[in-house]
């Protein structure tokens, strides 16, 4: 099989676990490259927390940012966007403020991160692991323009509080997708967005067959990804659920799983 697209998620894929690309993982992606095969990063973050990972590895590749919410070409063009309803948005930040007033909710839109308050800790956490500064905003301000309606919401409180939130919050927004992507960390995109939807669009989008393109992902909402390219491959650090639904695991993502896999598949 001539393969033509290869997918990665980024954090526990891509990167190790000092969030750093190995070297091994540059040289395989530089020889795909090459061949004409393209690399595509797929992750929850914004582009602007994608693109100096791009610029590290050294190519110009399509990007799809927030869980697929938006999909960018290599020349930063729009080739997929969807973005929260705002009367949906109004009425959620809200209930948040009243019910779990200890939550810090971070705003993006397009490649564009607001914030209410920059001082906490998570917020300076996320600041250093992705180098990106969120701005100061309203958010009501920012919902009067539809245009600047978010692609996601991202919440960030206690465990306790991100489970609470998620059973509560899905049951009154149908419409929503609310889900923890880690024990204290709550996104919130449009019901229609995943992972897998995504693939499905740039694959259509660049006439590429399913068959002629391979996925990497270490965690559960990789798994619609990996049963949606030609062969789904999981990290060894994913969990036992991912592993048993991928076609192939590799190693872990501190052992050159990427390059690793790519090896076996005889690619590099």
């Amino acid at each position: 099989m001539s393969f033509k697209i290869i997918f990665s998620d980024i954090d526990g894929t891509l990167l190790n676990s000092h969030h750093q690309i190995l070297p091994n993982s540059i040289s395989a992606i530089h020889t795909l490259s090459k061949t004409g095969i393209t690399f595509v990063p797929v992750s929850a973050r914004m582009p602007a927390a994608i693109k100096p990972i791009i610029c590290q590895i050294g190519i110009k590749t399509p990007i799809i940012s927030y869980n697929g919410a938006l999909i960018l070409s290599a020349q930063n063009k729009k080739i997929y966007s969807k973005q929260l309803p705002p009367d949906s948005c109004h009425a959620i930040i809200k209930k948040i403020h009243q019910q779990w007033p200890q939550c810090i909710i971070n705003y993006y839109t397009n490649d564009c991160w607001y914030v209410e308050n920059i001082s906490p800790a998570n917020i300076q956490t996320e600041i250093q692991i992705t180098g990106v500064t969120p701005v100061i905003k309203n958010f009501p301000a920012l919902l009067t323009n539809k245009n600047l309606s978010p692609h996601k919401l991202l919440c960030m409180a206690s465990p306790m509080d991100c489970a609470h939130m998620e059973t509560m919050l899905s049951d009154v927004y149908p419409e929503l997708t609310i889900v923890r992507s880690s024990p204290t960390l709550l996104e919130i995109v449009d019901k229609s967005i995943s992972k897998a939807r995504a693939v499905k669009i740039f694959l259509s989008h660049y006439a590429v067959t399913p068959a002629q393109s391979i996925a990497f992902g270490d965690n559960y909402n990789d798994i619609g990804m990996l049963a949606e390219a030609g062969i789904g491959i999981a990290m060894g650090n994913a969990p036992q659920t991912v592993k048993a639904s991928a076609d192939k695991i590799t190693a872990t993502n501190d052992n050159d799983g990427i390059y690793a896999a790519l090896h076996t598949l005889g690619l590099v």
